[in-house]
């Protein structure tokens, strides 16, 4: 019952989930795929001793979910190094998610490149601390959580 739609760009997925956001009741987006993009890209060698690139921002796919879902489920993930709580109820309410999902990545055993992880989970009316525990016991934590929501 999984359809994959395979995408190589950020504007690529930002499509493929707007084009079938319909069909979804949660849609959880664990991470973006790519804060920025080269604005330029050449379809020849660049040969220099050295470049500069210059930076856009890609589209922020969770707000523009927020913005559309309705009365849909919209889960976010808040990677942070500093005013965690603060910034992960900040991007709750800028993308009109109903949980965001913190995860403090200077935490010894949380973050990326490690089987664990220790993570805040954040809704407009609660915050719940969860212990250390292994991502795949999370991710049905997480799940729980989200089918409770009101």
């Amino acid at each position: 019952g999984v359809e994959q739609i395979k995408v190589s760009t950020t504007e690529e997925m930002f499509k493929a989930v707007m084009d079938n956001l319909d069909r979804a009741d949660i849609v959880i987006k664990s991470a973006a795929p790519a804060d920025y993009k080269v604005e330029k890209v050449s379809d020849k060698k660049i040969k220099s001793e050295s470049i500069t690139l210059t930076l856009v921002k890609n589209p922020d796919i969770a707000k523009a979910v927020g913005e559309k879902k309705g009365d849909k489920k919209l889960v976010i993930f808040s990677a942070e190094t500093h005013d965690c709580e603060k910034n992960a109820q900040a991007k709750l309410v800028k993308k009109n998610a109903d949980m965001a999902i913190l995860n403090d990545v200077t935490q010894q055993g949380a973050g990326f490149n490690v089987d664990t992880n220790i993570v805040t989970i954040i809704t407009k009316d609660k915050t719940e601390k969860l212990p250390l525990m292994e991502k795949s016991v999370l991710a049905g934590e997480i799940l729980d959580r989200v089918i409770r929501l009101k």
